[in-house]
Parts: structure tokens; C-alpha cells; sequence
């Protein structure tokens, strides 16, 4: 079972930067897409950046010019840098992963969640 853990969140004042971290463990082979999603509340889940392996990222507008995602395949983790942190950034960050199983079968996989608070 391939399981993905998010550490980095917490309370914030805005103007101000946070890192997650989203670390995959499990009998992974190749880590294809990764990404992270927010869920704000009474909101659905939504897109808020992704990367390729060959390192091609994507970002909603919201987050353009704030947010850098990045990761390293050496240690199957993926990050989030947040700077200039708004309130409406506010939510619930989640990891996700897809993969190939070493013994080649594909998948997808959503970590538990990390809570990021920005106080106005």
C-alpha cells in the first residue's frame, strides 16, 4: 500500500510563508504526477499545483507568483513552498501522488490532510 504524509502546516499571520512536505512510502517504483489540492470550508476540493517527473509544474491563478512546488524523487517527496500567505488561502492542503507499483501495476494515492490557518 503506497501512503502519502503531509508535515509543514499550521497557523500563520498573512504576509507570511510556510513548506509542506509530502513524503511517499510504500512499494513504489516510479512516481508519475504529484500535486497538491486545497479544501477551503463549505468548498471543494481544488487544484493548487502539480508537477510532472520531468519537472513541468502547473498553478492555479490564485497562486501564481506565491506558491513553488518542487520534488525530489531520491527521497519520493514533494513540496510546497507558500509565501505571502493570504486568509483565503486558508484550508485543508492535500498531497497526491500517482505511481507505478514495482511490480508495475499503476495507482493513485491522497494523503490525510494538513490543516494551513493564515490570520488577517
Amino acid at each position: 500500500q503506497v501512503q502519502l504524509v503531509e508535515s509543514g502546516g499550521g497557523l500563520v499571520q498573512a504576509g507570511g510563508s510556510l513548506r509542506l512536505t509530502c513524503a511517499a512510502s510504500g512499494p513504489i517504483a516510479r512516481l508519475n504526477l504529484m500535486g497538491w489540492y486545497r479544501q477551503a470550508p463549505g468548498k471543494q476540493r481544488e487544484l493548487v499545483a502539480d508537477i510532472t517527473p520531468g519537472g513541468s509544474t502547473n498553478y492555479a491563478d490564485s497562486v501564481k507568483g506565491r506558491f513553488t512546488i518542487s520534488r525530489d524523487d531520491a527521497k519520493n517527496t514533494v513540496l510546497l513552498q507558500m509565501m505571502s500567505l493570504k486568509p483565503e488561502d486558508t484550508g485543508v492542503f492535500y498531497c497526491y501522488a500517482r505511481y507505478t507499483r514495482i511490480l508495475g501495476r499503476t495507482g493513485d494515492s491522497w494523503g490525510q490532510g494538513t490543516q494551513v490557518t493564515v490570520s488577517s
